[in-house]
């Protein structure tokens, strides 16, 4: 059993997506093929397929993939979501834009495996695709990002780096926290 198996009992666990990160890709043209990488219960993968990004969507929990997937049919939406280990799919250059909300903590045992991942992504990914990461702006993570970004190896435009915070609620409980993200898009040119 996945570690969010158990925690994906809650549905809508992590709510509704970031409303900057759906106004950006209103606006974003041309829409495209994306993959919401650990998609998780698809928060972001229904939004955006709700706006005609044909999405598919990875995780390694089976509880979130099967709720994304019910939903899509459901609400009569194109998403493929499958079971998998994000570390090792390689197939980006199949897509126009990798979204990866909340993947990244840049902690010290998982600290190599991240960044070779972001690597890996800009490096297969297609010209003109975009990267899009929502990431915890606390300690050195966005730097870090940046920074792995920027040492890619890889032509990129900022699109961009904005700051929004993020609400989570548990109903159950009653408890409620604010988070600062950075929402950090890039095009490889």
């Amino acid at each position: 059993m996945a570690d969010y198996d158990k925690y994906y009992q809650t549905k809508d666990l992590f709510g509704e997506s970031y409303p900057e990160l759906i106004d950006f890709f209103r606006h974003y043209e041309p829409k495209g093929k994306l993959i919401d990488v650990g998609c998780g219960q698809g928060r972001n993968s229904i939004s955006l397929a709700k706006l005609g990004y044909q999405i598919t969507g990875i995780d390694q929990s089976k509880v979130g993939i099967d709720q994304l997937n019910s939903i899509a049919k459901q609400e009569g939406l194109t998403i493929k979501a499958f079971v998998g280990d994000i570390y090792s799919f390689d197939q980006y250059q199949d897509f126009d834009i990798v979204l990866l909300d909340s993947m990244f903590h840049f902690e010290k045992r998982g600290l190599k495996q991240e960044t070779e991942l972001i690597e890996k992504i800009a490096k297969r990914l297609s010209k003109n695709g975009l990267i899009c990461i929502c990431i915890q702006d606390t300690g050195k993570k966005v730097e870090i990002l940046k920074n792995t970004i920027a040492h890619s190896g890889i032509d990129y435009k900022k699109l961009n780096d904005s700051s929004l915070i993020y609400t989570f609620e548990d109903k159950e409980s009653g408890h409620k926290s604010e988070t600062k993200y950075c929402l950090y898009i890039v095009k490889k040119i």
